[in-house]
Parts: structure tokens; sequence; C-alpha cells
């Protein structure tokens, strides 16, 4: 697997100033952790399920949950189990080597039994899967889920990862989230190596308070959900050997195309111009209408990936296929920063200091940029790195056309 692996070989080389490199679901922890990006989620009672996961994969997506647990009804929990058995069971006859070439992929279950339990029925299909999602994690279930994935492991001799999933009312209200973090924290810290990531499940901690964020609003425009992110990162996202990667919140809506249609107008988040969105009144090409629209349609997408980094965050949760191309393009490191990460890390092996960076725009501090430029650096050993006049629009612009 390699991020932007689907597309042609001289598209990426007039790209990259350094490539994507590739990794296998046998990589590094931390490797995988980055490698993660845009992680899409699809129920498990989808018919064609297997069909749907190798389209994907040759779109770029690399990390994909299948899941039964809130994206199905209560009574669809049996045939969504037996579909999930059958269809990888399916899905593996396509590989010789089952580290390679398919997206990681991740069981969202709803109680800690069905891991054990799906691990067997899976039989050879287990050898396709990277983990498990542990949704509602708390100091109180968490141990149960840990122990049953541990379980899975010896009993299959795979390993597998545990991403846990931190949305229960108790993490929202505030007289209960410090115990609830620092008892976390304390849980995960004994199976550090099987933590991938720590998932931020925002959708429910805005139902603790009946709150939904509209399609103009990132989750840090609601002053509850940016204070439990905060939070969370402040202890489970430290950046001195006790932290997680923590992934960024599900982004809730997804392009329409009848919305071309609407006599309104849209901005488009790459010029700031106002274009009108209707098919009669803009005078362009169908395509232009196509690519402005879904230029909008991703803006708010596109604004709280920014603000995921801004605060720690690396990743995110997607719920439909247009969101991954946008969250992988914003994951390629620019020239500018890695510029800057290379020369901050050889300023701190000569004793560290402060020196201009070579954009001349910025202050370098070799010590207290050290672990913004390590991370910058596995980023960009993933993602790749962009070219110096290669911008996030065409970086977007070769996935969605690639």
């Amino acid at each position: 697997m390699r991020h932007f692996g689907h597309l042609a070989e001289d598209v990426r080389g007039r790209l990259f100033l350094e490539q994507p490199r590739p990794f296998t679901a046998r990589s590094e922890p931390a490797v995988l952790s980055t490698a993660l990006g845009g992680t899409l989620y699809s129920p498990a009672t989808r018919p064609a399920l297997a069909a749907d996961i190798r389209k994907l994969a040759g779109r770029g997506v690399v990390s994909m949950v299948l899941c039964l647990e809130d994206a199905i009804a209560d009574h669809e929990v049996d045939a969504g189990e037996r579909n999930l058995v059958e269809q990888l069971n399916d899905l593996v006859k396509d590989f010789t080597d089952c580290a390679q070439s398919h997206p990681l992929l991740f069981i969202r279950v709803r109680a800690a039994a069905q891991i054990p339990d799906l691990a067997e029925r899976l039989g050879p299909a287990v050898e396709l899967l990277s983990g498990f999602v542990l949704p509602k994690f708390t100091p109180a279930n968490g141990g149960e889920y840990l122990a049953a994935l541990t379980a899975a492991e010896a009993a299959t001799g795979r390993r597998l990862f545990a991403m846990p999933v931190l949305e229960s009312p108790e993490l929202a209200h505030l007289e209960t989230r410090r115990e609830q973090l620092f008892g976390i924290a304390e849980l995960l810290a004994g199976h550090r190596e099987r933590v991938l990531a720590v998932r931020l499940g925002v959708t429910d901690l805005c139902s603790a308070y009946g709150l939904r964020r509209s399609p103009d609003l990132t989750a840090y425009d609601v002053a509850l959900v940016a204070a439990v992110v905060g939070d969370v990162v402040n202890v489970l996202g430290r950046a001195d050997g006790t932290g997680y990667t923590v992934t960024g919140p599900v982004w809730e809506y997804f392009p329409v195309q009848e919305r071309m249609f609407k006599p309104q107008l849209r901005r488009t988040p790459f010029t700031g111009a106002s274009v009108p969105a209707s098919a009669g009144a803009f005078r362009a090409s169908g395509e232009e209408v196509r690519r402005r629209i879904i230029e909008h349609d991703l803006d708010g997408l596109i604004r709280e990936v920014e603000l995921d980094r801004a605060n720690g965050l690396l990743g995110k949760t997607c719920i439909h296929p247009s969101h991954v191309p946008a969250v992988h393009a914003l994951s390629v490191v620019t020239h500018e920063e890695y510029c800057d990460a290379r020369d901050i890390l050889r300023q701190e092996q000569d004793g560290g200091g402060v020196l201009r960076s070579a954009y001349t725009n910025k202050m370098n501090e070799a010590r207290p940029h050290r672990a913004w430029a390590e991370r910058v650096l596995l980023r960009a050993e993933v993602f790749g790195v962009a070219r110096e006049d290669v911008s996030f629009a065409e970086l977007l612009s070769a996935c969605l056309c690639g």
C-alpha cells in the first residue's frame, strides 16, 4: 500500500518532491497510525462489501472500518456478522500475501465478546484484519474490550490493534471528564503496543446535549466539543512518549449533486470568490460547475481538517468516499513544512538555537519545535512532500480525477 498509489507514476512525479513510501499491514505502529488518513466507515451489512473494498482501494482509500455498531440497526447485528464473515472470506481469495494491497481493515464491534468470536469465525480471512474499533470506551468497559482483544491475538497468532472511541456522556460532562481521561490513560498504558490510535466520537458527545453542528461550522465552533477535544489531546496526545495518535472527528455532510441546480451563491475555498451555483445563472462548462460545487461541499471539511492539525489531531473519521481525497491531500507535507522540519532537526543536532526559516517568514527554534519537526517528517514519509509550486488544490484535483 501507499498513499496516492492509485495515481499514475508521471502524475505523482509532477506533484511530489518526495513521493509517499509504501507500507504494509505489518509496518511499525507509528507508521500505521500516521498512515490511517481518512478512515472510511462502512456498514457491515452491505451486500457487496468485498467489491466495495476492492473498488475503494483503487480510489486511494487505505483504511476502513466495517461497522457493526451505530451504522446498523439493532436487529441487523446477526446478519451483519454473517455478511462480514462471508464477504471477508471472499476478499481474502484475492491475496497471496494478506499484508499487501488492500486497505487496513478494522471491525467496529458493539460488545467485547464479539472480538474473539468474530476472529474465530473469520478463519483464514482474519489475516485481512488489522484490528478492532472499541466504541464508547470508558475505564469501566475498556478492560473487558482489551482483554478480549488480547485473547483474540493469542488465538489467531496475529497482531491486532485497538482503536478506542471516546464518546461517552461521562467524557462530555465536566464533573466526570477528568476522572474518565486519567482512567483511560492508565488503562491504555498497560496495552500501549496494541493501541494504534484514539478516535473521537463527536456526534455522540454532541448528543449528550442535543447538539448538531451545521455544515457551515466546524467541531471547533461548538464550545462543548472544542473543550473535550482540548482535554483529550492534553491527556492522551502528548509528545513526550506517553501520548497516542488522536484522530479527527467525523464530518457529517457530503455532496448532493442536485445542489448545483439550486439558485444560491457558493464560495470556493481556493479563490474566495462568490459564484452562482445555478446551472442557468453560471455560464461555464459542466466540469467547472461540478468542480466548484465539489469545492464548496468540501469547504467545511477542509476548514475542520486544518483545525484538527492545529489542535494536535491527525487523520479523520469519514462516512463518505468524497471526504477521503481532501483529507489525504491536506495530509501531504508542504515544501515549506519540509524545509522547516529538516532545518530544525539539523539545528537541534548542532546544539539548538534559533534560525530564520528558509522561506524567511518565521522563526524556527530548534528545541521547542523538535517534536513538531519529527511528526512532520514521519508524515512526509507516509504522505509525501509536495513540490514547491504544487498546491492543495492541485493535489485534490489529481485525486478526484485520478
